[in-house]
């Protein structure tokens, strides 16, 4: 599976954005998605995930409430919306896949595959 993340951008504190994780090779059958953002000197965190099915998802304490994924299998596409952005989202933004059935999500970076390259989201007045 090679992953593609999109979307990213420069925006104002309190704008939205919707980043995308597609497929360039393979597909998202049986496939668990998660979003991943690193800002500078910063480690690696886990932002929010998906089983492969859409049945359960799971989400970082600080961007609960503001992000929403979701998964459209038939365009083998993960979404992830960010509503409410402040400063502190700044950060390089990528996916990670893992083939799975299982419902919970992982995460860990080491238990992911696949991951896309990453789109840089800025948040700044």
């Amino acid at each position: 599976v090679q992953l593609q993340a999109s979307g990213g951008g420069l925006v104002q504190p309190g704008d939205s954005l919707r980043l995308s994780c597609g497929t360039s090779k393979g597909d998202f059958f049986n496939t668990a998605v998660s979003w991943f953002r690193q800002a500078p000197g910063s480690e690696r965190e886990f932002v929010s995930g998906i089983n492969y099915d859409g049945t359960n998802t799971a989400y970082s304490d600080s961007v609960k409430g503001r992000f929403t994924i979701s998964r459209d299998n038939a365009k083998n596409t993960v979404y992830l919306q960010m509503n409410n952005l402040n400063p502190e989202d700044t950060a390089v933004y990528s996916c990670a896949a893992v083939s799975s059935t299982l419902r919970r999500v992982r995460l860990r970076p080491s238990s992911y595959d696949f991951w896309g390259q990453g789109t840089l989201v800025t948040v700044s007045s």
